[in-house]
């Protein structure tokens, strides 16, 4: 079976390195580094009293792991603006949690090496549970200053209305 049903030449996955994510359907600016879409099903280990020595297993609760996000810092202040309104430390008394939308549906795009559309992910009903600023600061270092934002989620699936794009041929000199 082919791995590409559109593309059956294509050999090679798709590499990780080409991806956008987007938010209150606007793509966020800057984002590097996405942790993987990781979800767990508990084991339910039972057996009844005449059984062998031996257990079943059935499926129990489902858990979904955090996703965090990581950006170079810029003067861009959406990571920040989302984390607020989890928790707002001068907002007042009672004011402190946007209840009304501190939840946000995510969705991370991934493309080929040409830049098609190639895979989607919807992240369902996401908040903020750490927001860093930036990381430890080094006055010796040479690296960039990462922002990141930790997202609690509750589910997500694989958009199936994003379907293997056909992939062209350049024209060569």
């Amino acid at each position: 079976m082919a791995q590409f049903s559109v593309n059956p030449t294509r050999f090679d996955p798709y590499k990780n390195f080409k991806f956008r994510v987007k938010w209150d359907g606007r793509y966020v600016a800057g984002i590097s580094k996405i942790s993987e879409l990781k979800r767990t099903t508990e084991v339910v280990e039972h057996r009844e009293g005449g059984d062998p020595s031996m257990s079943r297993k059935s499926p129990g609760l489902t858990r979904y792991d955090p996703i965090i996000l990581k950006r170079g810092l810029t003067h861009d202040s959406e990571f920040e603006r989302w984390a607020n309104k989890v928790w707002n430390f001068r907002s007042g008394l009672g004011t402190e949690v946007s209840l009304k939308d501190f939840r946000k549906d995510v969705i991370i795009e991934f493309y080929n090496e040409a830049g098609q559309l190639a895979l989607a992910y919807k992240i369902y009903r996401c908040w903020v549970s750490e927001y860093q600023a930036f990381p430890d600061l080094d006055a010796n270092g040479t690296a960039v200053v990462i922002e990141q934002i930790k997202l609690e989620n509750e589910g997500w699936e694989r958009d199936h209305d994003v379907s293997e794009p056909e992939e062209v041929l350049l024209n060569e000199p």
